[in-house]
C-alpha cells in the first residue's frame, strides 16, 4: 500500500510552515514539532544532497556528515528520480546569495 502524502493534515502542516517569517521562528516551531533526532536527520539529508550536487564521493559525504551509505543512496535517488525539490531550493539559495 502506497501512502499518499497529499492529505489535509500535510496541507495544514505546510500552511503552518509557510507562515514562518525567519530562522528564529523556524527554530521555535521545529523544536516543538520534531524531535532533535528528526530535525538532525532532515538537516543531514539536506547536507548530503548539497554535497552530492557538488559531486563529492559517498565516502567523503559519509565522513563529513555521518550519514550511512543507505541514506546517501536514498538522497541520491531523490536527486535523480524525484520531484526536483532539492534542485528548486538549491537554485533559490544560490540566487539569494547573489543578491
Amino acid at each position: 500500500m502506497v501512502k499518499k502524502i497529499r492529505t489535509e493534515a500535510v496541507n495544514s502542516l505546510f500552511d503552518a510552515i509557510l507562515t514562518l517569517q525567519n530562522r528564529e521562528e523556524c527554530f521555535t516551531f521545529f523544536e516543538d514539532i520534531c524531535t532533535v533526532n528528526e530535525l538532525l536527520s532532515l538537516s543531514q539529508r539536506f547536507e548530503v544532497a548539497h554535497m552530492l550536487r557538488e559531486e563529492r564521493t559517498y565516502l567523503d559525504i559519509a565522513e563529513k556528515t555521518g550519514a550511512s551509505t543507505a541514506t546517501i543512496s536514498r538522497v541520491n535517488r531523490s536527486l535523480n528520480y524525484g520531484n526536483d525539490g532539492y534542485d528548486m531550493v538549491f537554485e533559490r539559495l544560490n540566487e539569494k546569495k547573489k543578491e
